[in-house]
């Protein structure tokens, strides 16, 4: 039988009156609910030990656990799980297929459900910690499915295995497919050989295009990798997943729900001013692709409309937002927060080995020491110092008398200086541009072969300088934020 609303009331304001739920986002739920309320109990343990302070949420309301680590939710029944907000120090648990499982169902033919989670205490912590983020692998095809687990899972192992032990997650930031649902066991095989529990984001490639409304098109992902929205810790970071993908019937846009909003508020409340915050979503809060077109605002399917408002939310902190979709390189400062755009796994939809940009198919590793946050481009089949690609001078048709440097990584942090000879000449200019490789591979009616609508793109990862002496050899160095050192040489002459 359906609870009243005048039965919710009173057991909601119980629950409020023991700090159960936060008195702010009380109105908001009782107005987005739908009459139809599940009481969940449970707890959160470790050893037997019950766990204090842990968040858990249905993705409206955000209650956080006894010291005994008990807790009590008044979910919307309409909400598909319950899920908790993994604490620092834990291990991830896994879903048989190596992703992260930190939620159950909800089951809405049930008044009362009880939902606990049993974790792992980690020996050794996770002050320090790793992520890989793998956007947009993209696989339509049995071909491409080859690809991935041919080229760029074998790549993460290798990468991984070279690395400094440490506690380690992934993250699939988005379009794991492309529009082919019945593929993601396929990607989850990939995850399983990789070996680390990874996290998903779900992108505008991974949706149902037949779903009535936006609230289902991400059904057939949430039965593989439960919420679409959700956060957890790991050392002093506090880490974030949001569903930024809005499908409309006709197509989609970036935005962010008022749902998730209100849930993202409250999960914030939890969160000390000062600490660092990265956030992963598909869509980037803003690609500059419009201004390098020359436009005077940004695609509505290339940018959260309603950024401004998760800036707003972020301001207390160190924020990283961490994007794929553009098939691009790309950071972007704006609104307070530093916004990474990853490279595609896939490059230009597994038409070669470069994305449009001239950025090689790769993903990012990301590492987190306390609260300091560094991060380097890891390009599928090099190793870790392929940074950056030189061209010789007139290369770029549009700088006859210049050669270029494309630092896929760039950004004004970056000190790039050239030699001619043994002379140090000074330092390199960014410039708007298009990569030499990428028109070669891309321009065309009838390139690239696989998907010839693919045509490079301007980019402002370039940078050019002019020899000034014919014929001597030219050696670039670039220093990134982190202090670590590339170098490449070029003859002038080609």
């Amino acid at each position: 039988m359906l609870r009243s609303r005048r039965r919710f009331f009173r057991h909601a304001s119980l629950a409020a009156a023991g700090g159960l739920l936060l008195p702010a986002a009380l109105p908001r739920l009782v107005q987005a609910a739908s009459n139809r309320f599940v009481r969940v109990r449970g707890r959160v343990e470790s050893s037997g030990r019950g766990l204090g302070g842990v968040r858990v949420s249905d993705g409206t309301t955000v209650v956080a656990t006894q010291p005994d680590g008990t807790y009590e939710l008044i979910a919307d029944a309409l909400q598909p799980f319950v899920f908790v907000s993994l604490p620092a120090g834990y291990a991830l648990p896994q879903n048989p297929t190596g992703t992260a499982r930190f939620y159950q169902p909800l089951h809405t033919d049930q008044e009362e459900l009880e939902a606990s989670f049993a974790l792992e205490a980690l020996p050794g912590g996770d002050e320090v910690h790793r992520f890989v983020v793998l956007a947009d692998t993209q696989m339509q095809n049995a071909f491409e499915v080859g690809r991935y687990l041919q080229e760029t899972v074998p790549d993460v192992q290798a990468t991984l295995a070279a690395a400094e032990p440490m506690p380690t997650f992934g993250v699939g930031c988005g379009d794991m497919l492309f529009d082919d649902l019945t593929l993601f066991p396929d990607y989850e095989e990939g995850v399983q050989q990789m070996g680390v529990p990874f996290f998903q984001v779900v992108g505008n490639h991974d949706i149902e295009f037949d779903a009535r409304s936006d609230v289902h098109a991400a059904d057939t992902f949430r039965r593989h990798f439960g919420p679409t929205y959700y956060s957890f810790d790991r050392g002093a970071v506090h880490y974030v997943v949001l569903d930024d993908v809005l499908w409309h019937g006709g197509g989609y846009l970036g935005y962010l729900d008022e749902q998730q909003l209100t849930w993202l508020e409250q999960d914030l409340a939890f969160v000390e001013a000062g600490r660092t915050v990265v956030v992963f979503h598909h869509i980037p809060a803003l690609s500059t692709r419009f201004r390098r077109d020359g436009g005077q605002r940004p695609q509505p399917n290339n940018a959260i409309m309603n950024r401004d408002v998760l800036y707003r939310m972020l301001e207390p902190y160190t924020a990283h937002l961490i994007a794929g979709h553009t098939h691009e390189k790309e950071h972007v400062f704006e609104g307070g927060v530093h916004g990474h755009v990853s490279g595609a796994a896939c490059g230009a939809w597994w038409s070669g080995d470069i994305c449009w940009d001239g950025t090689p198919n790769g993903y990012d590793v990301f590492t987190a020491r306390g609260e300091e946050l560094q991060w380097q481009y890891k390009s599928t089949g090099h190793d870790l110092t392929h940074q950056l690609r030189t061209y010789a001078v007139g290369a770029d048709p549009d700088a006859p008398d210049e050669f270029v440097v494309n630092i896929w990584d760039w950004d004004p942090e970056w000190e790039v200086v050239w030699f001619e000879g043994s002379d140090r000449t000074g330092a390199m200019t960014p410039r708007l541009g298009r990569d030499p490789l990428a028109r070669t591979l891309h321009d065309g009616p009838d390139l690239p072969r696989r998907r010839p609508w693919v045509e490079a793109i301007p980019t402002d990862h370039l940078l050019y300088a002019r020899p000034t002496t014919p014929g001597t050899p030219l050696r670039v160095e670039a220093t990134d934020r982190f202090g670590r050192t590339h170098t490449a040489t070029v003859s002038a002459d080609g």
